[in-house]
């Protein structure tokens, strides 16, 4: 008969933490949130670490090359989403990784041919208002022209009125020479009391752009993901049918890391990917793998070689998976069950394999729950597809503003290829839906306020480390009149 596992599948919305002894140098400056993102062995240092214990989903409404390079700034990675074409894939990761600090490859051109209603058009959907007008509308055309918000007047222009008749000309701009440091050309905008400069090479071809408020940013960044030439860390989602093709053109775009996109990852087409990739290239090519739920599904991908493993089925704002399927488990339990099991596998082998926390983080909180259950980082989608560095649009909606968000399971996203069940045949149902999150600015000031949460409440446990708060948190189950007494109640809440 099928094996049942009587304990309740439990949330972290049924957890709390017990304070511990705050000593006088737990203060959050001293908290270190650092975290392994690649297993090791004992007595050495993981491939790859994380400054922070953030990552951002392998969605289209989230992690596209602008992400990854907010988050790498930050401390954390984004894993670029896999569900388009290789080729465009890969040259997000290049993106990536030919950004230099302070130094950016535009994302808003257009020719002079192009109108008003395109430049507006442009505005709305990156949030940028100064464009590069290159002959082919490419970031490395060759420069014709700059447009800003001051070249024109939506009231008084026609919209169809053609770029060429308002930019600033290219012979009449300011601009730098490819090889030029970011302090020269910090240099060039102070003297010239411009808010960006274009880096061109020999032929005027448009190289970077280089913004007063990127070089700013820069210099108050210290825990950047950098590896070792400089450059930001990223990674990238890759699936079980297509790897051998599109894992190659990842490498050569520069990838570290690679992870495999599945709504459930306890599958022989997960083990055989992992294996190809370990037989082509070793350690060089670091890959995590998921999502799992049980120690055994645990167990199996880290036999497989997995450099770091998944936990979480059906917990996402946006999954459906447990209502279609029947398959998934409340994440803390999951998380709790699969921890252990990896401090088991680390006893029996001496291989350390880092955990990944995906879905059901609901409140800021439960970050730092899932971390003192064993997880080694979090893996966010919503969270992060909230702030202006996710690839969708900035929409009105009533009184605000939002933004749209899709699973990768939904039809909008057709993402069919995360599915590990063989063959080509698209899917008949959805596991994701299509909806919209509230609007939350720029991702700097979220998570930084996120962070100070999680770093304020590790003091609170005495934990000056992510690995201390492993060991010595203490949580106890609460009930849901317990619930309601932790928030405001009895009260008449002003301004409402």
């Amino acid at each position: 008969m099928a094996r049942i596992i009587n304990e309740p599948s439990r949330t972290f919305g049924e957890y709390l933490l017990l304070p511990n002894l705050t000593t006088k140098d737990c203060i959050v400056d001293n908290v270190d949130l650092s975290t392994p993102l690649t297993r090791f062995k004992k007595g050495e240092e993981p491939g790859l670490k994380l400054n922070i214990p953030f990552s951002s989903a392998i969605m289209q409404s989230v992690s596209d090359n602008n992400m990854a390079i907010a988050l790498a700034k930050n401390g954390g990675i984004a894993f670029i989403y896999g569900s388009q074409t290789i080729e465009e894939e890969a040259e997000m990761v290049r993106k990536v990784k030919k950004y230099k600090a302070g130094f950016v490859i535009s994302d808003s051109n257009l020719t002079p041919n192009h109108t008003l209603e395109d430049v507006l058009a442009l505005k709305e959907k990156t949030g940028h208002s100064t464009m590069a007008i290159t002959d082919d509308g490419t970031p490395t055309g060759k420069l014709l022209g700059i447009v800003t918000s001051r070249d024109y007047r939506i009231t008084r222009d026609p919209l169809d009125k053609k770029v060429s008749e308002f930019m600033t000309q290219g012979d009449s701009l300011i601009v730098g020479k490819e090889g030029i440091t970011l302090s020269e050309a910090n240099n060039i905008l102070w003297d010239n009391k411009l808010n960006a400069v274009p880096i061109v090479d020999e032929d005027f071809n448009l190289v970077y752009m280089v913004f007063r408020k990127d070089y700013s940013d820069d210099k108050e960044n210290p825990r950047a993901n950098l590896d070792n030439q400089k450059r930001y860390i990223v990674g990238a989602g890759i699936n079980s049918r297509d790897y051998k093709e599109r894992v190659p053109a990842l490498v050569d775009a520069g990838v570290d890391i690679v992870c495999i996109d599945s709504s459930e990852g306890f599958s022989e087409w997960q083990a055989d990917t992992i294996k190809w990739i370990k037989e082509e290239y070793g350690e060089r090519v670091k890959i995590g793998a998921g999502n799992v739920v049980e120690p055994e599904g645990f167990r199996y991908l880290a036999d497989a070689g997995a450099d770091f493993v998944k936990i979480g089925i059906g917990g996402g704002s946006i999954c459906i998976t447990r209502e279609q399927k029947g398959i998934g488990r409340g994440q803390a339990s999951a998380v709790l069950d699969v921890a252990a099991a990896r401090d088991e596998y680390f006893e029996q082998t001496g291989i350390y394999v880092p955990l990944c926390s995906d879905g059901g983080l609901v409140q800021d909180y439960h970050i730092t729950l899932a971390l003192a259950m064993g997880a080694d980082f979090v893996m966010l989608g919503r969270y992060f597809a909230r702030f202006d560095e996710s690839p969708t649009a900035k929409i009105k909606y009533g009184n605000g503003f939002v933004k749209e968000y899709w699973g990768e399971g939904s039809n909008r996203a057709r993402n069919w290829a995360r599915y590990d069940l063989g063959g080509k045949t698209d899917l008949q149902f959805e596991e994701g839906v299509d909806s919209y999150v509230p609007y939350a600015g720029k991702l700097d000031d979220g998570l930084g306020t996120t962070l100070h949460k999680i770093k304020s409440t590790m003091c609170n446990l005495g934990s000056k480390s992510i690995y201390q708060l492993q060991k010595t948190a203490r949580l106890c189950l609460v009930s849901s009149t317990s619930i309601s007494e932790g928030s405001a109640h009895d009260v008449i809440l002003k301004n409402q």
